[in-house]
């Protein structure tokens, strides 16, 4: 009796990425990003964070972050100020429109997370926590930016 194919865990990771990358915009504060919804998640609880900060939370890179940033600020929902010790570094501050649009966003991922684990056990969750942190300790952020 042949053996059994491993699962393809790389293919079943990276297409369940697209596809709640996907659900993520379409559900939040209108459709902004994921990544845009972490910087609002993060401001929320570190308001005044340097742009670097924002950057390793989320793990990308901060010429990026830059960009997203910029972006974000035309949009109202953050402002970036001079830091007062350093004038040459930016803290990075939730507007009201930012704060009104992390609630919405907020409002949309509960929604998603109670999707994504419909079904599932307490102990499944756990156990697909591990391995996501297992993945995230085991592949260390390589500097190829």
């Amino acid at each position: 009796m042949p053996a059994s194919a491993p699962p393809r865990l790389v293919f079943l990771l990276s297409a369940a990425n697209r596809r709640l990358q996907r659900w993520i915009e379409a559900e939040t504060a209108g459709g902004m990003s994921s990544a845009q919804s972490g910087v609002l998640f993060h401001l929320g609880r570190n308001d005044g964070a340097l742009i670097g900060e924002v950057a390793a939370a989320l793990d990308a890179a901060p010429s990026a972050m830059t960009g997203l940033i910029d972006r974000m600020a035309r949009a109202g929902l953050v402002e970036r100020r001079a830091d007062t010790v350093d004038r040459r570094a930016q803290r990075i501050y939730l507007t009201d429109q930012g704060r009104e649009a992390r609630k919405v966003a907020r409002a949309g991922l509960d929604t998603i997370n109670a999707r994504l684990t419909d079904g599932f056990s307490a102990a499944d969750i756990d156990t697909v926590s591990r391995w996501l942190s297992h993945i995230q300790q085991t592949f260390p952020e390589r500097d190829s930016r």
